[in-house]
């Protein structure tokens, strides 16, 4: 006898938590007040210029889950943990993004997804299914926040209560009629300390983030030769990213379950790289170090045009 939509959830649901997903939720592909609020914002945010030079932000795909899976009804939303346990800062050692400090989270989650969509074909051999994450044009956090993992923070990262929101996310969209679980609440209150941090002032009012004054999107994703140069000061020692919104958040404070999984434990060299380093490691070498880990899409050339501004602009021996 076949298991109920009920059954199926649930079920489901363990699957992705026997895979190191937590948190994980259903939603229900529908026009809800939430994801009308959302995608309005992001046409708000784009028409205001605040995607920068990412125009793929504008895929009709990520405000039409449609576009994606033809038929999709509902969507897996799973969380991945990577909140590691800090090690002994170097000195002179260069920061990175926690995200990316592992193995490519986009192959990481894919995988395991693959394997979910699997198992969810042999108890409903006729639906179909897609497998989503990060780089897929889909309002991945307004589903997240839809299907209960934790609600958009005033940084624009998803927060959950008791993971705050050190997590990335994936996606799996199904033809099936899952079961939803309650979207999330706001729980930001009045706090505002992630948009009193940072030190570009990129946050320029709750929720909305003006890439164009984003740390994270010039080291990461800037491609032009030169980055405007109150980034190139503030940048402090991020070469990569920046977790600065993140590290300030009330809720990333509290006591917070560390990540054992091998495919987010820290890789050694980002735990070692100096600025010196960074900038005479010719492509080979680079290439190398980059291999399994989402840190490729920074252009050799593009470390070595950061750890430069990190040289002139803070106070250590250029020799480190």
């Amino acid at each position: 006898m076949a298991e109920s939509q009920d059954e199926l959830s649930y079920s489901l649901k363990r699957e992705a938590e026997k895979k190191g997903f937590q948190p994980v939720g259903i939603a229900r592909i529908t026009k809800s007040k939430r994801i009308k609020l959302r995608t309005d914002a992001l046409e708000r945010w784009i028409e205001a210029g605040h995607h920068a030079d990412m125009n793929w932000m504008k895929a009709p795909a990520r405000i039409e889950a449609e576009k994606l899976l033809y038929g999709v009804k509902s969507v897996l939303v799973v969380g991945l943990n990577y909140f590691t346990i800090p090690e002994n800062k170097k000195p002179n050692q260069l920061l990175i993004g926690r995200y990316a400090q592992g193995n490519d989270y986009h192959k990481v989650i894919e995988k395991r997804l693959k394997e979910i969509g699997k198992w969810l074909q042999t108890k409903r051999p006729d639906s179909k299914w897609k497998i989503c994450v990060d780089s897929k044009p889909l309002l991945e956090k307004a589903w997240a926040e839809e299907a209960g993992l934790g609600w958009i923070g005033k940084n624009s990262n998803l927060i959950n209560s008791k993971q705050g929101s050190w997590m990335v996310l994936g996606n799996l969209l199904s033809t099936e009629e899952l079961i939803p679980d309650k979207p999330s609440e706001s729980l930001c209150g009045k706090c505002q300390k992630c948009i009193e941090a940072c030190p570009t002032k990129a946050i320029v009012e709750p929720f909305v983030i003006d890439s164009r004054k984003c740390i994270a999107y010039h080291n990461i994703e800037n491609r032009n030769k030169d980055i405007p140069i109150e980034i190139q000061k503030a940048m402090g020692l991020w070469i990569a990213g920046c977790d600065i919104c993140q590290e300030i958040c009330p809720w990333n404070q509290q006591k917070i379950p560390i990540s054992l999984d091998p495919d987010t434990q820290p890789k050694e060299w980002i735990l070692d790289l100096t600025a010196k380093q960074a900038k005479e490691w010719d492509d080979k070498n680079w290439q190398k170090k980059l291999k399994g880990s989402s840190l490729k899409r920074i252009k050799p050339w593009m470390w070595r045009r950061n750890a430069n501004y990190i040289l002139k602009n803070n106070k250590f021996n250029s020799s480190k």
